[in-house]
């Protein structure tokens, strides 16, 4: 009898396991349906709803040319995308100016990541847009440069930087005046033969925000290095940046911080161009170039807004983001999603695997309050010369 019953509990024990891993078994797939489906119905839902909305109002500082954002317009030709270009500063001004009224008119921001922090992000006038990702392919942190999204706000999740630019300190020059060989360090730009020969946007502004949180938070350049390079060598400023490629394609000026007209200005035949920092001593920086984006809270067409979002981080947003020039007339940006080809870049502005980059774009590195205050010193006596 206890050997009977013994084999009657092994028995059923192994019909209850059997019948249990059945059950799981059989709903495992329902289960990734459900999962599956929960994402495409929330898509579906929120395209339909973009598609009543019929709008989306893009404020692009750049990185929203027309021939990109018809890639866009085929995908969605319910959508209608009105793009609003201007400088960060003015734009994001624009945007925090239209909140305070209470008559927002933007629904996304695309630029500067100074601008989408400095302004949009300070001034309260963002939404989550890490909380408005649909699409696994989107979602899928592994698909993206060092394995993470990059946000450079707090919390991680309004500002979300989208370009890897490496070499991008924005210093060009004059191809007749200077002879870029000559050049093995940021530092041989405070030569003193250079002094009274540079200009560049205004420092207090968001244009070359990148530029100088790069040689603000460098180890081996700093503080000292910025008051070298604008207060020793007399810079002189300027807001206008065709005037200021104007200026370096005249020989009025040897070196420029912010010529993005040069490429363009280049390939016309002007002895304009950029240098290239890749040999240098201190290394390459990693840059957003202008290649942030935010959701705007309170826009008017919200669906249409995570709609963009959506296509733009995704592979094929992607991948038309590289095909074209931006509005300055530079080359294709790189792209932080590295599950794309990357042949269409020019060699200069792909990472190159095993090579030392200093990625400013960390959070720790957003603040530019100590650089602007800093850069109050070089403004003086010097503006709009």
């Amino acid at each position: 009898m206890a050997i009977a019953a013994l084999v009657f509990r092994l028995v059923r024990g192994a019909l209850l396991t059997a019948t249990l891993c059945g059950f799981l078994f059989a709903w495992t797939p329902v289960i990734a349906a459900e999962r599956g489906s929960s994402w495409q119905a929330e898509w579906e839902k929120t395209v339909a709803a973009a598609k009543k909305e019929a709008r989306l109002n893009l404020y692009v500082g750049r990185y929203g040319s027309e021939k990109f954002l018809n890639e866009f317009r085929r995908e969605f030709p319910e959508i209608k995308v009105i793009g609003t270009n201007g400088t960060g500063n003015s734009l994001g001004t624009r945007i925090v100016a239209e909140a305070r009224a209470g008559n927002m008119v933007a629904d996304i921001y695309s630029g500067g990541a100074v601008t989408n922090f400095e302004i949009l992000y300070k001034g309260k006038v963002l939404d989550s847009l890490k909380a408005a990702l649909i699409l696994p392919e989107v979602v899928d942190e592994s698909k993206w440069f060092g394995g993470k999204q990059r946000y450079n706000d707090p919390e991680q999740q309004h500002v979300f930087i989208y370009i890897a630019n490496p070499t991008s300190s924005s210093v060009y020059f004059n191809s007749n005046l200077v002879n870029p060989q000559d050049f093995k360090s940021y530092w041989d730009l405070v030569n003193p033969k250079w002094k009274g020969k540079l200009v560049s946007q205004e420092p207090t502004g968001t244009g070359i925000g990148p530029s100088l949180q790069f040689f603000f938070y460098h180890p081996e350049l700093g503080p000292d290095f910025l008051r070298k390079l604008f207060i020793d060598q007399q810079a002189v400023y300027s807001r206008d940046r065709r005037q200021m490629t104007d200026w370096l394609a005249q020989g009025k000026y040897a070196l420029c911080l912010g010529c993005r007209d040069s490429e363009k200005a280049r390939k016309q035949g002007l002895p304009v161009d950029e240098m290239d920092m890749v040999a240098w001593k201190e290394g390459s920086a990693i840059s957003p170039g202008g290649g942030s984006m935010s959701l705007i809270k309170g826009g008017p067409n919200p669906n249409a807004a995570k709609v963009f979002i959506n296509w733009f981080l995704s592979r094929r947003g992607q991948i038309a983001l590289q095909k074209y020039e931006d509005l300055y007339g530079e080359e294709p940006p790189n792209s932080r999603r590295v599950d794309i080809p990357k042949e269409m870049l020019p060699p200069r502005s792909r990472l190159v695997e095993g090579r030392s980059y200093f990625d400013f774009t960390e959070p720790k590195y957003a603040d530019m309050t100590p650089i602007f205050q800093l850069a109050k010193e070089f403004m003086k006596g010097r503006e709009g010369k």
